[in-house]
């Protein structure tokens, strides 16, 4: 997050003739204050760096945050999705997408799986990244795709991250099914979810989204939730999640520590969720998920 520093004038003493004279102006001089889509600053920050009265920093960003051009949560506000989706998803998510490609490619010569990088938009995953070997060809799966989040490992690493009742507000109809496994009731998904946060946030998807393939997945964390989520895939026969569960989880680790230095990463909103371990052995993971395993299989 950028630190500004105090200036001089007091953007409470402005007058109406020092302010710019349309709306438009001074839209985009708030906007403007962000430096790019991590930067989150105070109510306080952005009246101080466009030296607009408070009150009218207020209201603006009031109508930026219902236009979805900011957001805004309890640690301040950042650009939302219309203002960093300017110019297409890529430059959009760029950030994310520089700041995963080592681990992705990583991820992919460790275990020769294919490697998924997604965000969440409303109630799916949009694939950012895909990286992967024979495989790969194998799968629907495209940069730029979609699937129901609720369907894949890393949508629902995310959806863990998040209340139960923005879940809710999500999927406000009967969830879809893409084949027989595919979870479609909604206390079900819950339960699911519930289960990935006991499980230090790994997500497993054994042909839910797609027959006879099998995923691995865990969320990227901002400041509020999830940014992004990094999976594995492979072939729901011979594929042992288990073993590159711990993979997943440091990669995902090391981009939210890249992109968010100091984000606390064993909180989830308000409520605390048991902090990921630093060191995942083989057998550690295979005693922390021996009892749920069955569930997957």
């Amino acid at each position: 997050m950028t630190v500004l520093d105090s200036v001089s004038v007091d953007p409470a003493k402005s007058t109406k003739k020092d302010l710019p004279p349309s709306m438009v102006e001074r839209m985009t001089l708030i906007l403007d204050a962000f430096d790019g889509p991590s930067t989150r600053l105070t109510l306080e920050q952005v009246a101080s760096h466009t030296r607009l009265p408070r009150s009218t920093v207020h209201r603006i960003l009031d109508q930026l945050v219902r236009l979805n051009w900011v957001e805004h949560s309890s640690t301040g506000y950042s650009l939302g999705r219309r203002a960093v989706g300017l110019g297409g998803a890529d430059r959009g998510h760029s950030q994310l997408r520089a700041a995963s490609a080592p681990y992705l490619h990583e991820l992919h010569m460790q275990t020769g799986m294919v490697v998924h990088l997604a965000i969440l938009d409303g109630g799916e995953s949009v694939y950012l990244d895909k990286i992967g070997g024979r495989f790969a060809a194998a799968l629907p799966s495209r940069v730029g795709g979609r699937a129901p989040a609720y369907t894949t490992a890393g949508g629902k690493a995310m959806l863990a991250l998040m209340e139960p009742e923005d879940v809710d507000a999500l999927y406000p109809d009967l969830l879809s099914r893409r084949t027989e496994r595919t979870i479609d009731d909604l206390s079900a998904l819950h339960q699911e979810l519930n289960r990935i946060r006991q499980g230090r946030g790994v997500a497993f998807e054994r042909g839910e989204s797609v027959r006879d393939v099998a995923c691995v997945g865990a969320a990227i964390r901002s400041y509020d939730g999830p940014v992004g989520a990094i999976s594995l895939c492979g072939g729901a026969r011979t594929v042992q999640l288990e073993r590159v569960a711990p993979l997943v989880v440091r990669a995902a680790r090391e981009v939210s520590k890249t992109m968010y230095p100091d984000v606390d990463t064993s909180r989830r909103g308000r409520r605390p969720v048991p902090a990921p371990q630093k060191t995942w052995s083989s057998e550690a993971l295979d005693r922390l998920l021996a009892v749920e395993s069955g569930q997957w299989f």
